[in-house]
C-alpha cells in the first residue's frame, strides 16, 4: 500500500510505501521502479511490524514500480492507481501523480 503527499509548492510527490509484515516469514522488502531504474530501494521494518520507505517522483505521472520480497519475490501493490503488462508477461503498479488523482 502506499500514500501520495503533494506539495504545492513542488513539482514532485512523495510516495510512502508500505507493506505489513505481520507474521509472515518476509525478511526483507524493498521497492523497485522506474524512479530507481528498478534499483531495489530497501524498506525499513518499524516498531508497528510495517516495511517502510518514503521515494519523490515526478507530479503529473504515471510511474511504474513493484516491491521485491526476500530478494526473488516479486508483488504488486493490491492498492495501485492501476497496472500494465511489462516485457516479462506480468502486471507492474502504477501510480498515478495528476493531483487530485
Amino acid at each position: 500500500m502506499f500514500t501520495k503527499k503533494f506539495f504545492k509548492t513542488k513539482d514532485e510527490v512523495e510516495v510512502t510505501f508500505q507493506w505489513p509484515k505481520g507474521e509472515s516469514d518476509i525478511s526483507s522488502i524493498a521497492v523497485c521502479g522506474e524512479f530507481n531504474d528498478w534499483q531495489p530501494t530497501p524498506m525499513k521494518l518499524n516498531r508497528q511490524k510495517v516495511f517502510t520507505t518514503k521515494i519523490r517522483v515526478p507530479k503529473n505521472s504515471q510511474v511504474q514500480f513493484r516491491y521485491l520480497i526476500n530478494e526473488e519475490q516479486w508483488e504488486n501493490d493490491g492498492q495501485a492507481d492501476s497496472y500494465v503488462w511489462n516485457e516479462f508477461g506480468s502486471e507492474n503498479s502504477v501510480i498515478d501523480t495528476v493531483a487530485n488523482a
